[in-house]
């Protein structure tokens, strides 16, 4: 359900996002990007064609930060495959890439913190899904309870542990416990659909 790139996240190897979006429209008070409407493969399944029929699931996106143990300098990624799993105990999941370098480094952390994006932080996101370089060049944040970064602008944050790791196909699906969370910034939430970013608009 992304670019390949997105594996938004993709370069760095989580699931996702490609690079930011050009247009976009509102449909039952979401703010969606355009585009034309692909005729049906009559169920035909390749890997474009996967992308293309999940792009049509609407998600919020989500930075995933720490700091680094092996020299204590921020690190993270982003991701669009971010969802709760349970309420007793407080379980969240997400899915990284076999390949992301960042994950690694993220990993290596006790505490690791998601941070929900906002919709004016679609260069936040591009930024965090790239691969290699300094990640948190020119950003600003605030340490979390756990001490990792909560970025200035995000709608939440959530300090969690890693409580068990599931390899699925080309993806690991991250299940991790929650420990503290709370809201941060007002705002709407940055949005990801068909391939592009947009926001939310409440309806009239």
């Amino acid at each position: 359900m992304s670019t390949h790139a997105a594996r938004l996240i993709a370069p760095d190897g989580c699931r996702g996002l490609p690079t930011p979006l050009q247009r976009s429209r509102t449909r039952n008070g979401a703010t969606m990007p355009t585009g034309p409407s692909q005729p049906s493969g009559n169920g035909h399944l390749d890997s474009r064609r996967f992308r293309q029929v999940l792009g049509r699931f609407a998600t919020g996106v989500v930075a995933i930060t720490a700091l680094d143990p092996a020299n204590d300098q921020p690190c993270g990624l982003a991701a669009n495959s971010f969802t709760s799993v349970s309420l007793d105990p407080p379980l969240v999941a997400f899915c990284v890439a076999h390949t992301s370098t960042s994950w690694p480094r993220v990993r290596g952390a006790k505490v690791v913190t998601v941070n929900v994006l906002a919709e004016h932080q679609r260069s936040v996101c591009a930024q965090m899904a790239a691969k290699g370089g300094d990640k948190f060049a020119g950003l600003s944040w605030t340490g979390s309870p756990g001490g990792n970064p909560v970025l200035e602008g995000a709608l939440a944050w959530l300090d969690c542990v890693v409580e068990a790791e599931h390899p699925a196909g080309d993806h690991v699906i991250i299940v991790a416990r929650v420990l503290q969370l709370d809201t941060h910034a007002d705002g709407g939430p940055l949005v990801f659909f068909q391939g592009g970013y947009g926001g939310f608009v409440e309806p009239a």
